[in-house]
């Protein structure tokens, strides 16, 4: 299937790993998962290219008036890919977490804007961390305790 029709349906969570882009999305969970338990949706877009650290930087240090604004990516498109990271987490039994972005720096702690619009319900989706609830890392095999029987007993 050709990207620009699959990205013409509605997403949905039986059909979102057709999607043009859920391969590099999921090999970004990969990758961030392998190192830690949280999946952060701003860490899964400079995974994939997107943004840039030092432009993170600038919004965190309130440089920038809303973060949608250095990312390299239309609106629409950025709405999908969080959509698709939301399902993916869902289906990897990872837990949401709502976090608060506030600017750094000196001066008053201010709450930082993801959005244009400052939608709230978009701004929870870029705030939304999905977190591995398990003790062990993510994807490790359970250790056994017991040994097998050996067949000769």
């Amino acid at each position: 299937m050709e990207p620009h029709v699959a990205s013409n349906r509605r997403l949905a969570a039986d059909t979102f790993r057709d999607d043009p882009m859920f391969p590099r999305i999921e090999q970004a969970v990969v990758e961030l998962l392998r190192t830690g338990n949280v999946v952060a949706p701003i860490d899964v877009i400079i995974g994939l290219g997107l943004l840039r650290r030092e432009q993170l930087d600038d919004w965190r240090r309130g440089r920038v008036l809303y973060l949608e604004r250095v990312i390299d990516c239309n609106l629409t498109r950025l709405s999908r890919l969080l959509r698709i990271l939301r399902f993916h987490a869902h289906d990897l039994n990872l837990k949401p977490s709502v976090t608060v972005y506030v600017r750094h720096g000196k001066g008053p702690k201010q709450r930082l804007r993801f959005s244009k619009t400052g939608d709230a319900k978009l701004d929870q989706a870029y705030s939304t961390h999905f977190v591995w609830p398990g003790k062990r890392p993510f994807h490790s095999p359970p250790s056994n305790p017991d040994p097998p029987a050996s067949p000769m007993s």
